[in-house]
């Protein structure tokens, strides 16, 4: 008997999609086959949090709300490190199509500011 899942792109949503191989961790990683997909691969479940495209658009949301690393990283349930890779990367590398501007962020020991 053979079960078969509909899996979508979580970037574009459609479902033309084949399978891309594995991950180190023996996940399947799939390819969209829309040319104007922002993303090309994705993986359906992720091993780690905080790689999720939905906790990285909360990482953004509490900060813009004006939560700090420490919180931010708790109420997610994901580790600080994580909360201040996705700023930097955030900081370098704006994301096309998003209603976020691109902030600049100042992260010391005990705050953070958002200019």
């Amino acid at each position: 008997m053979t079960v078969w899942i509909a899996v979508t792109c979580p970037g574009c949503h459609p479902t033309d999609i084949i399978k891309n191989g594995k991950t180190p961790h023996g996940k399947q990683r799939y390819l969209c086959r829309n040319k104007e997909c922002p993303r090309c691969t994705f993986i359906k479940d992720y091993t780690n949090q905080g790689y999720k495209p939905e906790i990285k658009r909360k990482i953004v949301d509490m900060s813009v709300n004006g939560s700090g690393v420490r919180d931010t990283a708790r109420v997610l349930n994901i580790s600080t490190s994580t909360v201040i890779k996705e700023f930097k990367k955030r900081k370098s590398t704006p994301e096309s199509g998003s209603p976020y501007k691109a902030v600049e962020v100042e992260i010391d020991a005990s705050c953070m500011t958002i200019k």
